[in-house]
């Protein structure tokens, strides 16, 4: 996304008091507990295998690592993974 349409879309957020993770297709991740993920405004997964999971967002890539993953709930824009989690890492566009 362009600079310019990213700063005008969070000005706008800002000034409207909205969430800027809805207007920027910002993801909003929850870890609850020591074994559950939940990501809401993901954009699909392009990867999933017991020991690594790729999340595409809206400002690119989130990985998470661990083992054991399985998909527990995937609805609309959220899905929540459980599993043993060692590491988030966010690769960007």
């Amino acid at each position: 996304m362009g600079d310019k349409l990213y700063n005008t879309k969070r000005n706008i957020a800002d000034k409207l008091e909205f969430p800027r993770d809805i207007i920027l297709n910002m993801p909003k991740i929850q870890v609850t507990g020591d074994n559950e993920i939940i990501i809401e405004n993901h954009k699909g997964i392009v990867l999933f295998d017991k020991s690594i999971v790729k999340i595409n967002s809206g400002v690119g890539l989130i990985s998470i690592y661990g083992n054991n993953f399985e998909v527990l709930f995937m609805g609309g824009s959220t899905i929540t993974v459980g599993g043993k989690f060692k590491s988030i890492v966010y690769e960007g566009n």
